[in-house]
C-alpha cells in the first residue's frame, strides 16, 4: 500500500495555508524567507481579524519584584541619622545641665565616660587581639587621674599617671609571663590615652571660669565635626586619608577648620572675660585640627582591629570611645592655648 501523500494536495494544503496568514497580515507564501539561524526561534501569534502581529518575546527570567517593606536607606557612613541626633541632643542636654548647675556633677560625668571607654578599649582588645590587660589598676587610674586633677592640679594627676602604670606591671605578674609585655604596653597606653588625656578637662575646669571654658571646648570640636561632615558630603572630592578613613576630604577638613574657628571667635569674645577674637580663631583651628587627627587616630585604632565601633552603648554613634576621639586630644590644646590667652 502507497503511503506517500499526493503532490497536488501538499501544493494545494500550502496555497490554502499562505491565503490565511495574508488575509491576518502575516508574510506572504511568496514573500522573502527569513534566514534560519543555529538558534530555536519562538512561534508567531497571528490574530485574525486584526493587520497587527504580535511576537511573543524569548523567554527569561523574571525580576523579582522588590518587597513593600523595604528597610530605609541607611544614612551617610551606615548611621542611624534620627537616633544619632536623638542621642546627641540627649548627650547634651545632660552636660549643660551638670556644667551650669552644679560643676561636681559634670566631673561625675566625665569619671563615668572615662571608666566605661577604657573598658571599651580594652574589652576590645581582648576580643580582637588577645591582649588582656589589667582592668583593675587601669579602672582605679581612670576614676583617680580627673579627680586629682580637679582637686590637686596636674602635677598630682601625672603622679597618679605614674603610679597606675607600675600598677599595671605588678598586677601583670599574677599571670604567666608569655605576652607580658604586649599586655603591659596596653595597659600603659590605655592609661595615658583615655583617663590622662581626659585630665585636661578637669583641668579646665578647676579655673572660676571653668564651666565657660568647657563649653568653648566642647563647641568648637563639635563644630569641627560638623563642618567637616558637612562641607564634605556636599563639596567632597579629594580624600583626606583615604587608607584611614575613606569617608574624610579634604574640603571637609577646610570646612571643620572654618566653622570651628567662627565658633571660637564669637566665644572668645563674648563669652571668656578677657578674651578677644583673634584668640578664638587660634584656639578654634588648632581644635579643628587636633580633632581630626585624633579621630584618625581612633580609626587607625579600629581599623587595626577589624571592627567598626568601639562599642554599642550609644544608638547612632557607637561605644563612648567611638564619642571621645576627637574631644581626648583636643583637651591638652584646649586647656593650654585657655591658660595662656587668660590666665589659669
Amino acid at each position: 500500500m502507497n503511503d506517500a501523500p499526493d503532490a497536488q494536495g501538499i501544493r494545494g494544503g500550502t496555497e490554502t495555508l499562505a491565503t490565511e496568514f495574508s488575509a491576518a497580515g502575516g508574510p506572504r507564501a511568496d514573500g522573502p524567507r527569513r534566514p534560519r539561524t543555529g538558534h530555536s526561534q519562538q512561534p508567531v501569534v497571528y490574530r485574525r481579524g486584526t493587520a497587527a502581529q504580535n511576537r511573543t518575546m524569548p523567554p527569561a527570567q523574571e525580576t523579582p519584584v522588590a518587597p513593600t517593606d523595604q528597610q530605609p536607606r541607611k544614612q551617610r557612613g551606615g548611621r542611624n541619622l534620627p537616633a544619632a541626633i536623638g542621642v546627641g541632643v540627649g548627650l547634651g542636654a545632660v552636660i549643660v545641665a551638670s556644667l551650669f548647675f552644679v560643676k561636681a556633677l559634670f566631673l561625675v560625668v566625665v569619671v563615668a565616660a572615662v571608666a566605661v571607654g577604657v573598658w571599651e578599649l580594652n574589652s576590645r582588645l581582648a576580643e580582637t587581639k588577645g591582649v588582656h590587660v589589667p582592668m583593675v589598676p587601669l579602672i582605679a587610674g581612670a576614676v583617680a587621674m580627673p579627680l586629682v586633677g580637679y582637686t590637686a592640679g596636674g602635677q598630682w594627676a601625672s603622679a597618679v599617671l605614674a603610679l597606675t602604670g607600675l600598677a599595671v606591671l605588678v598586677w601583670r605578674m599574677s599571670k604567666p609571663p608569655e605576652n607580658y609585655l604586649r599586655d603591659i604596653t596596653a595597659g600603659v597606653f590605655t592609661a595615658f590615652y583615655v583617663p590622662f588625656l581626659a585630665t585636661f578637662v578637669a583641668l579646665m575646669l578647676a579655673a572660676d571660669d571653668g564651666a565657660w571654658r568647657i563649653l568653648i571646648f566642647l563647641v568648637v570640636t563639635i563644630c569641627s565635626d560638623t563642618g567637616a561632615y558637612a562641607v564634605g558630603y556636599k563639596f567632597g572630592r579629594n580624600k583626606l586619608a583615604p587608607t584611614i578613613s575613606p569617608g574624610k576630604t579634604r574640603e571637609g577638613l577646610a570646612g571643620g577648620i572654618g566653622l570651628s574657628m567662627i565658633a571660637g571667635a564669637l566665644l572668645m569674645e563674648f563669652v571668656i572675660d578677657g578674651g578677644a577674637w583673634w584668640q578664638g580663631l587660634i584656639l578654634g583651628g588648632c581644635a579643628a585640627v587636633t580633632a581630626t587627627l585624633g579621630d584618625l587616630a581612633e580609626s587607625m585604632i579600629k581599623r587595626d582591629m577589624g571592627i567598626k565601633d568601639m562599642g554599642t552603648l550609644l544608638p547612632g554613634h557607637g561605644g563612648i570611645m567611638d564619642r571621645l576621639d576627637s574631644l581626648l586630644p583636643t583637651a591638652p590644646v584646649a586647656w593650654l592655648l585657655l591658660a595662656v590667652f587668660v590666665g589659669g
